[in-house]
């Protein structure tokens, strides 16, 4: 029993040490990330906005990879408050602009008068996974961000769409399909992330497809985690 526990925290060291080591990683790459950015500063050439595109999925590898190792760690900073969607929703497509830019895709989105109890960080990655994704693989046509009742956020795209066999494993851990082995940049780690992310937080995702048409992504916020806060507050001792 010594020996087991002498190995458990040896390994508890270890994966402790890692993550602070990727987390000083993570800080030292962003300075000259943030570098960059600033010397393009708002220049809005062509060039300027591709390489600001290319900047931001450099942050988002880097963050993938943070989110990745925080996944394994024994406690996480959920941090769970009212969560007003529109807002958060449009500093997410603030970032993404350029591409949407670049690409000429349309953009159809009307404010979404919701407020979820949720982790606004965490959720925001989700979404911003999402959205990554969509834009990816969309070369022409539209993204469009909407509500369905009662409370799941839906953001559809006209891209080339998931093949039937891949949809069953699409959440898996490394797993990236057909579209996957065609871009040799996938990771098969963001929606496997969003799926973990999602499940912590009480929400679901869930994925539907038609190859060639499209690809549509919901995130049930109604589950336990993402209540709205009003009518969990009508409840006395709810909260």
């Amino acid at each position: 029993c010594r020996e087991r526990q002498k190995m458990q925290d040896e390994t508890t060291a270890a994966r402790r040490e890692m993550l602070q080591y990727f987390t000083l990683w993570v800080h030292q790459i962003k300075t000259p990330i943030a570098s960059m950015r600033l010397q393009l500063g708002t220049e809005d050439s062509a060039l300027a906005r591709q390489l600001r595109s290319e900047l931001l999925r450099i942050e988002q590898y880097v963050e993938m990879v943070l989110t990745y190792l925080k996944m394994g760690a024994e406690s996480t900073d959920y941090v769970f408050r009212e969560v007003r969607l529109d807002k958060m929703i449009r500093e997410s497509i603030r970032k993404f602009r350029g591409d949407f830019i670049i690409k000429r895709l349309r953009l159809v989105y009307e404010p979404i008068e919701e407020t979820v109890l949720s982790d606004e960080k965490w959720l925001s990655f989700v979404i911003e996974q999402v959205l990554s994704n969509a834009l990816k693989y969309t070369k022409e046509g539209s993204v469009r961000i909407y509500m369905e009742e009662p409370a799941t956020l839906c953001i559809a795209d006209t891209g080339i769409g998931i093949a039937p066999e891949d949809i069953p494993r699409i959440f898996e851990e490394g797993f990236t399909g057909g579209n996957g082995r065609e871009d040799k940049r996938a990771s098969g780690i963001g929606l496997y992330l969003c799926r973990e992310i999602c499940r912590r937080l009480g929400h679901r995702i869930t994925i539907s497809s038609v190859v060639d048409e499209g690809t549509t992504v919901r995130i049930d916020l109604g589950q336990d985690g993402g209540l709205n806060l009003t009518k969990m507050l009508e409840v006395p001792g709810k909260m």
